[in-house]
């Protein structure tokens, strides 16, 4: 179903993840006339088109979706790899090995021993919620937020994984922090893990 959002977008429901990230890159591929702006989320996507025709863009999303429900185009994906090198460290992680009966060092296995996608991004610029972890790392978010968590900083809640790209609050449970920069506005995209990147994540030595 296609909805409108406002005076100047579509919001595509896709139904699942996958579909939304072939949504997304057919789009990118051969982006529409007067599409400003392709947000893919879990199970949908949003066109924003202020320069376009709305009637005429619908029928043309609708075929889009048509194509993107088909799994051949898997191919059109992202398909970029990016490693994470992170020291684990992290203020919670022996919260983390008591709440799932692990060990620290068998929480950074499962934490590394993983292929992630980056679902969507949310919450603040950058931020990528990372799917596929390893279900047990599953945890829940802590009872009361920091105030403040450092960019770099790499974490867990629920079935998802982050690396804050920024210094911001946070409720996620720090497991370590990367030196890697995932946020840079004069970047071209700014975010570096985008809607269908894979991540590993990568044990590293304090410098």
């Amino acid at each position: 179903m296609i909805r409108q959002a406002g005076e100047h977008a579509l919001l595509v429901e896709t139904g699942s993840l996958e579909v939304s990230h072939r949504l997304d890159a057919l789009l990118r591929a051969s982006r529409p006339p007067g599409v400003a702006e392709i947000v893919p989320g879990p199970e949908t996507v949003l066109v924003s088109a202020p320069g376009a025709d709305l009637s005429r863009l619908r029928p043309l999303l609708s075929r889009l979706l048509d194509t993107a429900r088909v799994p051949v185009a898997e191919a059109l994906a992202p398909g970029t790899t990016v490693t994470v090198p992170v020291v684990y460290d992290g203020a919670d992680l022996d919260g983390v090995a008591a709440l799932t009966g692990l060990s620290t060092a068998e929480v950074v296995e499962r934490h590394t021993g993983r292929e992630l996608v980056a679902g969507w991004l949310g919450f603040a610029p950058g931020f990528a919620y990372l799917t596929g972890l390893d279900p047990a790392l599953h945890v829940p978010r802590l009872t009361t937020p920091r105030t403040s968590v450092p960019a770099g900083a790499v974490a867990i809640a629920g079935p998802y994984s982050a690396v804050y790209p920024s210094a911001s609050p946070g409720g996620w449970r720090l497991l370590g922090r990367s030196p890697l920069t995932v946020w840079d506005v004069s970047a071209d995209p700014p975010a570096l893990l985008t809607p269908g990147t894979r991540v590993r994540f990568e044990a590293i030595a304090a410098p």
